[in-house]
């Protein structure tokens, strides 16, 4: 399986991605630059945190128009999975391949630290090796984190069963803790928490590896069916 990380003016945790895949997964991966148009010969996508295009006018949206977000929101609409993270997260918002809007932090304060998270859909293509996990340990770094959306949009979530990750406790102020959603078809899916920094024990953690896994899984298991 071959991962893509996509690298903007401004990412800082493209070696962190590349690293949890390459030398913790055993998958290929390879470096994709904002500034080009392709991404096919690649089985996921993976947008990594840092401050895009230095967060100007909002988080993630001057890099919701670099080139290769075109091909980007193709794989998308293709079922390819895709992974945004922190920054990436952001970006996926701003090109809206998910709902809602993401706000500074409610204490309007840098938060780093690790925090828990509850599993709240097991059986996404990201977290199909978790079983009976329901809580993990995963990192957060980011000053806007507050995930908001508005309450039809918060139904529309909790009935098609988008939301995969919550905080334990309130974090940064998001709407109903949330931490982590995926679009309706189940195939991109947006996190504040960092799951590359979190792949190792040496880290603190490395409950974030089984989100790497899980796409592994589910890849094969598809390439199996179809081959």
């Amino acid at each position: 399986m071959k991962f893509a990380v996509i690298v903007f003016p401004g990412s800082n945790c493209d070696l962190d991605m590349f690293h949890a895949i390459k030398d913790e997964l055993g998958e290929d991966v390879a470096y994709v630059w904002h500034d080009e148009t392709n991404l096919d010969g690649f089985d996921a996508i993976l947008l990594p945190g840092g401050f895009s295009y230095g967060d100007y006018l909002r988080s993630g949206a001057i890099a919701r128009f670099s080139p290769i977000m075109k091909a980007v929101e193709e794989k998308a609409a293709a079922g390819v999975p895709i992974l945004g993270v922190c920054n990436g997260f952001q970006v996926l918002l701003e090109a809206g391949l998910l709902p809602g809007a993401m706000r500074r932090n409610a204490n309007l304060s840098f938060i780093c630290k690790q925090t828990r998270l509850q599993i709240t859909n097991r059986t996404s293509l990201f977290t199909n090796s978790y079983h009976d996990t329901d809580t993990i340990t995963i990192p957060v770094a980011h000053g806007e984190g507050n995930y908001y959306c508005d309450d039809d949009t918060l139904v529309s979530l909790k009935a098609n069963n988008q939301i995969v990750f919550t905080y334990e406790e309130d974090v940064n102020g998001s709407v109903a803790n949330i931490a982590g959603i995926m679009n309706e078809q189940g195939n991109v899916l947006g996190m504040m928490p960092h799951p590359e920094r979190a792949v190792d024990a040496l880290l603190g953690s490395a409950d974030g590896l089984k989100l790497f896994q899980s796409i592994v899984k589910h890849w094969r298991e598809q390439h199996a069916i179809t081959s």
